[in-house]
C-alpha cells in the first residue's frame, strides 16, 4: 500500500479516525451484518449494503486479497411468525426473501460477498460455542435457557458506552426473572411446536440472534477479524453481545480491530417505522426510479451522517445523472469508444480514502463531467472522460450505456406521436413560430418527455415527470 493509499476508518470502538492496518495485508476480512429475511428491504436495509459494497472494492483496489462475508438470518421470531400465519416452513419465506434481498440489491448495484454464510447452517458450530462458554463460566442454564453472563465480561458496555441502565432499556426484550442480571442475553432458547428447533444437551431449541454473527464471522473468517460493520441501530445491543460473546469464546482474543457503523435514513427528518407509516420499500422504490439513481441517493451523505430521503431528492439525483450520461455520450460521439482510465483522479481517491467520504468524492466525480463537457481536444475529451469513467467503476455508477440511459423507460409513451411533434416543432422553428414551438415542447413535458437541442438535431428522452 503507497502512501497514496492509505485509508483512514472511524472505529466507533474508539470514537476517532484511524489508519487501517490489517493484521494480515495479504488477507484482509471484512464482516457485515446482513438482512433478516421475514420481508422485503426497506431503504434503510439498503444503506449499509451499499455502504459496505463500496468499502469492499475500495478494499480489493488497495489489497490483493479480501474476504468478505455477509450473513442472512433465517431463523427469527419474525419469520418464524410469518410462516405461521402463512402456514409454511420457515425455509419458504426465508428463501423467498432472501432471494428478493439480492435481486433489490443487484438492482442498486451491491454486487454478492465472496462469502453469505445462513444461520440454519452452523447450528451445530453455534451449540459448540455455547459449549465453550459454559465450560469457561460465561454462560449459564437457567428455565430451558442458556444466557451469557454479562457481569463475567468486565469490558461489556466499551463498544457502545452506555451505563447499565440504558443498557437494559435497549435491550429490547422484557427482563425474565430467571436472569441473574437483568442485561444477561440468550445463547439458546427452547422450542415448542410448531417453533423450528434442533435438537442439542440442552433440548430441542433455537439460537439467539446474537449468538449468530459470532458463530459465523468466527468459521469464516477467524477470531480476530479486521472489520465488522452495520447499522448504527446495532451498536446496542447486537454488536455489544457479539463482543462480549466472541472474546470469551476466543480466550480474550480481540474479536473486532474496527467497527463501522452507518447513520439511520429518515423521512422528513423522522426514523422510518412501520408505526410511523414512513417505511419506504426497496422493491416498490425501484417501480419508479432506476436501482442507480437510489444507489447515488444513498452516498451522497457521509455514511455516518443521517440520510433524509424524499421524492424532491430522487429528482435532483435523476438529473443529475441524466446530465452526466449525457457529457459521457457527447464525448463519445466526440471520440469514438471510451476507456475507462486505470484509475480515478488523486482528489476522487482522497476522498474515498478519507473514510468513505463520498459527497466529497462525488462532488469530485461532478467537476469531471464539468471538465469533460469543456474539453477542447480529443487527448482531454479521452484523458476526462477516462477518469470518469474510472471513478464511477469504483463507486458503482455511470456503467450504463449512455444512449440506453437517456432513452430511458418510455413507460408506455407513444414514440410515433412524439417524433411527430418533435418534427412539428422543428418545422414551427424553421418558420419562427417559436409560441407554437414552446407549445409543442410543453406538451411533450406534460406527457414525460424532455427534449435535448444540439448540433445533430433534437433527441428526446422519458424525464419520469408527467405532468
Amino acid at each position: 500500500m503507497t502512501q497514496a493509499e492509505t485509508l483512514v476508518l472511524y472505529n466507533t470502538l474508539k470514537h476517532e479516525k484511524q489508519v487501517f492496518v490489517p493484521q494480515d495485508p495479504e488477507r484482509v476480512t471484512l464482516y457485515a451484518c446482513g438482512p433478516t429475511v421475514y420481508n422485503h428491504a426497506h431503504i434503510g436495509n439498503a444503506r449499509p449494503a451499499v455502504i459496505f459494497d463500496l468499502l469492499y472494492r475500495l478494499l480489493s483496489r488497495i489489497y490483493p486479497n479480501v474476504v468478505y462475508a455477509r450473513n442472512i438470518t433465517d431463523v427469527d421470531d419474525k419469520i418464524n411468525a410469518a410462516a405461521a400465519q402463512q402456514q409454511v416452513p420457515i425455509e419458504v419465506i426465508s428463501n423467498r426473501y432472501s432471494d428478493a434481498y439480492h435481486e433489490d440489491m443487484a438492482a442498486l448495484g451491491v454486487g454478492l460477498p465472496g462469502i453469505e454464510p445462513r444461520a440454519t447452517e452452523h447450528i451445530p458450530q453455534m451449540i459448540d460455542m455455547i459449549k465453550r462458554l459454559l465450560e469457561s463460566g460465561h454462560a449459564y442454564r437457567a428455565n430451558d435457557h442458556l444466557l451469557f453472563a454479562i457481569e463475567s465480561y468486565p469490558q461489556y458496555g466499551e463498544l457502545s458506552r452506555r451505563d447499565m441502565r440504558e443498557m437494559i432499556a435497549g435491550a429490547r426484550v422484557e427482563v425474565a426473572e430467571f436472569k441473574r442480571h437483568p442485561g444477561d442475553f440468550v445463547l439458546w432458547k427452547p422450542s415448542v411446536a410448531p417453533e423450528p428447533g434442533w435438537d442439542s444437551p440442552w433440548g430441542r431449541g433455537r439460537p439467539g440472534w446474537h449468538l449468530e454473527c459470532s458463530v459465523m464471522s468466527e468459521q469464516h473468517l477467524g477470531e480476530t477479524i479486521d472489520i465488522h460493520g452495520g447499522g448504527q441501530d446495532l451498536v446496542f445491543p447486537h454488536h455489544e453481545n457479539e463482543i462480549a460473546q466472541s472474546v470469551c469464546a476466543h480466550g480474550g482474543k480481540t474479536f473486532v480491530r474496527y467497527w463501522m457503523h452507518n447513520g439511520f435514513v429518515t423521512c422528513k427528518r423522522r426514523k422510518m417505522s412501520k408505526s410511523l407509516g414512513n417505511t419506504l420499500v426497496v422493491h416498490d422504490l425501484l417501480q419508479h426510479s432506476r436501482g442507480e439513481v437510489l444507489r447515488y441517493l444513498l452516498l451522497s451523505a457521509h455514511y455516518r451522517q443521517p440520510l433524509d430521503w424524499s421524492d424532491e431528492a430522487l429528482v435532483r439525483v435523476r438529473r443529475t445523472l441524466d446530465r452526466v450520461y449525457g457529457v459521457v455520450r457527447d464525448a463519445a460521439a466526440k471520440s469514438g469508444p471510451l476507456r475507462a482510465a486505470e484509475s480515478p483522479s488523486p482528489a476522487f481517491m482522497a476522498a474515498l480514502l478519507d473514510d468513505l467520504n463520498t459527497p466529497q468524492a462525488l462532488a469530485e466525480l461532478n467537476n469531471e463531467a464539468r471538465r469533460l463537457a469543456k474539453a477542447d481536444s480529443l487527448a482531454a475529451v479521452q484523458e476526462s472522460a477516462g477518469l470518469l469513467l474510472a471513478a464511477g467503476a469504483l463507486i458503482g455508477l455511470f456503467q450504463a450505456d449512455p444512449q440506453a440511459w437517456l432513452a430511458g423507460d418510455t413507460g408506455g409513451l407513444d414514440e410515433a406521436l412524439i417524433e411527430q411533434l418533435i418534427a412539428a416543432r422543428d418545422s414551427a422553428r424553421e418558420q419562427r413560430d417559436f409560441c407554437r414551438a414552446d407549445e409543442i415542447r410543453d406538451q411533450l413535458q406534460a406527457m414525460g418527455v424532455t427534449l435535448e437541442d444540439g448540433a445533430g438535431g433534437t433527441r428526446w428522452r422519458c424525464s419520469g415527470d408527467p405532468g
